[in-house]
């Protein structure tokens, strides 16, 4: 846990965490990130919301290949980890940032669209249930919504790494 200036409160140290100093989560990412940027020398705006609570972070680029390299699924789920750690270094506070490449959190809602919809069709065709790859809670929880839209009932089984959606005729 990173400090700030510790404070002396009756002739007794306390240290603060950046985060009780008002150090804003989204920020501390997004210097996390651009300087991850300069190092690979690539060229990326970075934009930061939050909903619900929950930081949004969206890197975008002027040309439309050059975050290609990051944007790949796998790439974005681990610098999405390595930037809540860094979060939490600074911080001492635990992160559930998110973070989106050139549009690969879009990329993948259609995919995941397009899983939903070919379970929904295996049901149709009589199949009792349909089980999904495993995949990030983060991705669960937008199959459950997308599910739940359909009028059909789905939930997370197995552990870990091997965690995965269900889904079933309501």
């Amino acid at each position: 846990m990173t400090s700030t200036p510790d404070a002396v409160v009756d002739g007794t140290t306390l240290e603060t965490t950046a985060s009780a100093a008002g150090v804003d989560e989204g920020d501390v990412a997004a210097d996390y990130l651009e300087e991850l940027l300069d190092l690979a020398d690539l060229d990326g705006d970075i934009e930061i919301t939050t909903t619900a609570g929950r930081v949004y972070l969206s890197i975008e680029a002027d040309e439309p290949d050059a975050l290609r390299v990051l944007s790949k699924p796998d790439t974005v789920a681990a610098l999405q980890e390595l930037t809540r750690l860094a979060v939490h270094a600074r911080t001492g506070e635990f992160s559930r940032l998110i973070l989106d490449i050139a549009g690969s959190r879009d990329a993948r809602a259609d995919e995941l669209q397009r899983l939903v919809d070919r379970a929904v069709e295996r049901l149709e065709a009589g199949a009792a249930s349909a089980a999904l790859p495993p995949m990030s809670s983060y991705e669960r929880k937008l199959v459950h919504d997308l599910v739940a839209e359909r009028g059909y009932v789905s939930e997370s089984e197995g552990e870990g790494a091997d965690r995965h959606t269900v889904i079933r005729r309501g």
